[in-house]
């Protein structure tokens, strides 16, 4: 089922992309097969040469279900097209090989997640990709650097964890200017609040075990695009090289994107609250959330996301003593380092997620001991913050 060109967001996320078996099923089915049998040795021949919509051949390459979530997603984003991935790394790494050869040039900003730096440095590095980093916020940095041209350009939309915004539009526009495709990590603005492809970016890419999973299942990601780069360089790359998402997977994310906006939308509302409600406190010298006036990008924010995320931080004074006190106090909030879940989780990204990193380049991101990343899940928001009350009261 295609979606219809007045349908709004929550209504493909429900119905987009759907695919109904003869019996008419009111859930998606799940096609749990490896490979497709054929008629008749020609039709696996003409398969093999062309193959038509609804046609599959192998599960690493295509497989029904998946077909169903690659669409609504696509839909829901605003793309032609969107290839699922094991992972969300698998689509950021698949994403970025596929589009890059020995000779290229990529200018990515400094806030990254710390496997995408890895990708970039150590993964594209040896294959004689150059990188060029700059600071995301400062965009005299991205002018200089795009003065000369580059095949990729590579960002986060709101940075992990420090929640820098980048101004978007104006880094498209460069971009496409030095003759590069923008390549989007969109996970902490999520399909909901993501304006992304209508301020030039070309592709998008999210990990799906985030805010569309929802519910710490299974692990995910998507790779959002024009048709033209998904079903060429995109899929080539992905399907020969085995990131395909399995199809019991894409089933989980398939239908967690039913209930994505009304999720998102409470939980960015709950972050909200705590934000303003942290702001101040005797023990914390800095809450950073897209949705304060005191960030640094909230104009800016408020421009180009349709809301703030379900993402904050803050930065205990105690540095990593106060941190681990803090988290070791907490009843309600779980410590894990995953976000997008259902259930609000605390993360020490300077000894978890971003621990591999140099201790200069922490102070550079603003990765400091005390810094303590907050994703607000579904509880009542009452009792999230009386959790974190008592727990900064137990510093």
């Amino acid at each position: 089922m295609n979606p219809k060109n007045n349908w709004n967001a929550r209504t493909i996320a429900v119905h987009g992309g759907a695919r109904r078996s003869q019996y008419g099923e009111m859930a998606e089915a799940m096609y749990l097969t490896q490979g497709f049998a054929y008629p008749t040795a020609e039709s696996a021949e003409a398969r093999f040469v062309k193959t038509a919509e609804d046609e599959f051949i192998y599960a690493r390459y295509g497989n029904p279900t998946v077909a169903v979530f690659e669409d609504r997603i696509a839909a829901l984003e605003g793309t032609e097209d969107a290839f699922a991935a094991a992972s969300g790394m698998a689509a950021v790494s698949g994403a970025l090989t596929a589009l890059l050869k020995g000779g290229d040039r990529v200018v990515a900003s400094r806030a990254l997640f710390g496997s995408c730096l890895y990708v970039l440095e150590e993964v594209l590095g040896r294959y004689g990709v150059h990188v060029d980093f700059v600071d995301g916020t400062d965009l005299s940095q991205w002018e200089a650097a795009l003065a000369s041209p580059a095949q990729v350009v590579f960002l986060e939309s709101v940075s992990n964890p420090t929640l820098e915004v980048i101004d978007l539009p104006k880094v498209c526009k460069l971009a496409h200017e030095a003759g590069a495709i923008v390549v989007v990590d969109n996970a902490f603005a999520t399909p909901v609040f993501s304006q992304a492809v209508q301020h030039g970016a070309d592709i998008i890419v999210y990990s799906a075990t985030k805010h569309i999973d929802g519910q710490g299942r299974c692990l995910g990601g998507v790779i959002c695009g024009p048709r033209e780069l998904i079903r060429g360089k995109i899929e080539a790359y992905m399907k020969h090289t085995g990131g395909a998402i399995s199809p019991f997977n894409a089933w989980v994310m398939m239908n967690g994107l039913t209930t994505l906006e009304l999720r998102v939308k409470a939980q960015a509302e709950s972050a909200q609250k705590i934000a303003e409600a942290l702001e101040g406190h005797a023990a914390i010298s800095k809450v950073l959330f897209p949705g304060l006036a005191s960030h640094p990008q909230h104009d800016l924010a408020r421009a180009t996301m349709a809301g703030p995320g379900t993402v904050l931080t803050f930065d205990l004074k105690g540095g990593k003593e106060a941190a681990f006190k803090f988290m070791n106090a907490l009843k309600v909030v779980l410590i894990s380092n995953n976000l997008g879940d259902a259930r609000t989780i605390a993360t020490h990204p300077a000894t978890t997620t971003h621990q591999r990193l140099p201790a200069d380049q922490k102070v550079t991101l603003g990765i400091t001991p005390g810094l303590i990343r907050l994703s607000v899940g579904l509880e009542a928001s009452d009792d999230l913050l009386a959790d974190l009350l008592a727990a900064l009261d137990a510093i």
